[in-house]
């Protein structure tokens, strides 16, 4: 599991960092919200963990930001804030859940863990990006007409598609979808990949899977 955390305040940024991943998680750390958006859009996340108040561009905008670029995500808000309104302003904006400072790190680990066992209830059934739609129950792929996918292609194009425009490596991929299978290489995934571009193509879809055999890829519009 990987976990984002945009914390300007340096000590409890470290301190978050070193819990988390003592815990098991991979953790990366952003210091505004610019940042923040940049790293999303760079890898992908299980969780992202943000303070509101940040320089540079403050969590209730990045996150914002986040979920109109079609992000799903499920975010977790830090803030010193204590007022209803603010509470309710930031789930608004996009968080999935709160916690007021200080707190004890291990509600914070607790709430964690409880988003990321529920992170496939964050994602919608159907999902639709650019102008091409996944209903991820059917494994079925449509725009000017429909295609049915195996259980596996439609896995990886659910990747894509909650985080259009992120790219994932080669590595990633293989992490997330074929973890248990010792002898998978990054032809594997080059098969998966081309399976969709094909399947992108046969359906009208004005979007492709950007990316060449051993690198990174993301799902851009054409």
């Amino acid at each position: 599991m990987k976990i984002l955390v945009a914390e300007d305040e340096y000590d409890l940024a470290d301190v978050i960092h070193d819990m988390l991943e003592a815990s098991g998680y991979s953790v990366d750390v952003a210091e505004n919200g610019q940042m923040l958006l940049d790293m999303a859009e760079q890898s992908a996340y299980d969780v992202i963990i943000s303070d509101i108040m940040m320089p540079v561009k403050d969590g209730l905008t990045a996150i914002k930001e986040l979920r109109a670029s079609g992000s799903l995500t499920p975010v977790l808000f830090l803030t010193a804030k204590t007022q209803v309104d603010d509470r309710i302003e930031g789930l608004e904006a996009g968080a999935d859940d709160y916690l007021t400072k200080p707190f004890a790190m291990g509600e914070l680990l607790a709430r964690v863990r409880a988003m990321t066992r529920r992170g496939r209830l964050y994602q919608p059934k159907v999902l639709t990006v650019f102008n091409v739609t996944l209903d991820t129950e059917k494994e079925e792929l449509s725009c000017h007409n429909s295609i049915s996918l195996a259980a596996r292609e439609s896995h990886v194009m659910e990747c894509f598609m909650t985080s259009p425009g992120t790219e994932f490596t080669t590595e990633e991929l293989l992490s997330r979808f074929w973890k248990n299978e010792d002898n998978a290489d990054e032809d594997a995934v080059w098969m998966y990949i081309s399976f969709l571009r094909n399947k992108l193509r046969s359906v009208g879809a004005k979007a492709t899977i950007k990316g060449d055999k051993g690198g990174s890829f993301s799902l851009v519009e054409e």
